[in-house]
């Protein structure tokens, strides 16, 4: 457990938490029966529709941007010390939030504290040049950290009992999670292991939070993932890449608030408005391609895809079409470990704590051994490509030869490359066991590293350059 009076004073660290002794009491025995396992599976191939609740989507946004999901968090006093720069901010924001980044939200606790947290757009926005576009994954994000030292950096400005009360809660919180969320690099995102590592501290009926593992908590390492755009939920039928988050999407969500959670009410009082903040994502539009397109080459390429690309990825335009279809991941080729597991049995005991707890069931914690062809609105912003965010740009994608092995991100400054739509970056001839800085080791991404390959979805090397540079400028008007 982190105490206040044991802080020394650290360097600064960037707010990455959002939602943000192996102890196996309560944990199944991992030997489930075959048939007790098939209950946490879900085929490959179309996955089948779920009704869900309408909401408002105006009032989802004033929720994800003002409302205290995330009720946990710094001591206002601590959190200005750390963050003096109000940074960029997004409209609708009001009180105290109109001063903050769009990432972090304040609000007043029950003790009278004034508290700040970070809130979904951490990962689930991201800059385009000076604008913010609020359900573009954020790519850049840096997870590398240790979020336990920022805790104890905070408990430096720390004052008086009720905010070091509110600071013990969230740092408790972060201790819990802080050894199983730290990338291997910056830009991919840990959000199923911080998921699962709350879940091995919360009782599932209760939500009370045990300092010790209830469950065995995930391996330190996470497998890295690229954040899909919110924009693409109009049209899926399950939340993520697996189709995990099938049936009520809306409850499904609200595991973006576990980690302050105290009680089935408190998940009960923020459901009220999940609905809405659901409504609201599904109503996005994808953001327009900024740059000219090439019309007489798009329209050749519409017909590549159409040939190529559409029974998996769907159709687009006035008669639009989206088949919800899970590659197995043997046949797609991409990095499998992802898949394997989720659906290999060594995740049961959590998919049963979502079972038995407020925010699922048997249906929304079922993956199948594969991955969902997203729908491809606004692709030309989501680089890099693939679910663990191996592959800088398209032209790499469309040509797998083209596919760095070690490369980083070009962020100084930041500039999106539209010949190849994606991001700039450099190709480097060593990766992270080379490199023996650490600062430096954290930007490689290297596809050497388990869970961070570059291989498979290599349907159109067969096309010429002529055709791919056809298929690229169609995808760019979508």
């Amino acid at each position: 457990m982190i105490r206040a009076f044991d802080a020394p004073l650290l360097r600064p660290l960037c707010l990455i938490v959002a939602a943000a002794p192996l102890l196996l009491a309560g944990c199944r025995d991992e030997a489930e029966t075959e048939g007790d396992a098939a209950r946490h599976r879900s085929p490959t191939g179309a996955v089948a529709r779920s009704e869900q609740a309408a909401g408002d989507p105006e009032k989802g946004y004033d929720a994800l941007v003002n409302e205290p999901y995330v009720s946990c968090g710094i001591p206002w006093s601590a959190y200005s010390r750390l963050n003096p720069d109000p940074g960029l901010s997004v409209p609708g924001r009001t009180g105290r939030n109109a001063e903050l980044p769009y990432a972090s939200t304040a609000h007043v606790n029950a003790d009278g504290v004034e508290i700040v947290s970070g809130n979904c757009l951490i990962c689930h926005a991201n800059r385009i040049g000076d604008e913010v576009i609020v359900g573009l994954g954020n790519e850049f994000a840096d997870f590398t950290r240790d979020p336990r030292r920022l805790a104890l950096q905070a408990a430096n400005y720390v004052r008086g009992a009720p905010e070091t009360a509110a600071w013990q809660h969230w740092a408790d919180r972060v201790e819990g999670i802080g050894p199983y969320v730290q990338t291997r690099t910056v830009g991919v995102n840990p959000a199923p292991n911080l998921t699962w590592a709350l879940m091995a501290h919360l009782d599932p009926e209760t939500l009370a939070w045990s300092q010790e593992p209830l469950i065995a908590p995930p391996p330190e390492d996470p497998i890295p993932i690229s954040v899909p755009p919110w924009w693409g939920m109009r049209k899926k039928n399950a939340m993520f890449y697996t189709t995990i988050g099938r049936g009520d999407h809306a409850r499904f969500m609200l595991l973006a608030s576990m980690l302050c959670i105290e009680s089935p009410e408190e998940a009960e009082a923020i459901a009220g408005y999940a609905e809405d903040i659901r409504a609201y994502i599904t109503s996005l539009d994808a953001p327009d391609y900024p740059y000219p397109v090439d019309e007489t080459l798009a329209a050749r390429g519409a017909e590549i895809f159409q040939r190529d690309c559409a029974a998996c990825h769907g159709t687009y335009g006035e008669d639009e079409t989206y088949p919800n279809l899970v590659i197995p991941y043997e046949e797609v080729g991409t990095d499998p470990t992802y898949a394997v597991e989720q659906t290999d049995g060594s995740r049961d005991r959590f998919y049963d704590w979502v079972a038995r707890s407020p925010y699922g069931d048997d249906q929304s914690a079922a993956p199948a051994p594969g991955y969902i062809a997203p729908p491809l609105d606004g692709v030309w912003a989501t680089a890099p490509y693939l679910h663990n965010g191996s592959v800088p740009n398209m032209a790499a994608l469309l040509s797998s030869s083209l596919r760095p092995t070690f490369w980083r991100h070009r962020t100084d400054p930041r500039r999106y490359d539209p010949e190849v739509m994606g991001w700039a970056h450099e190709v480097l001839d060593t990766g992270q066991e080379e490199e023996t800085d650490p600062d430096a080791r954290r930007l490689i991404y290297d596809t050497t590293l388990r869970g961070y390959a570059n291989t498979g979805h290599s349907y159109s090397d067969d096309l010429d350059d002529a055709s791919v540079q056809a298929l690229i400028e169609y995808l760019k008007t979508l």
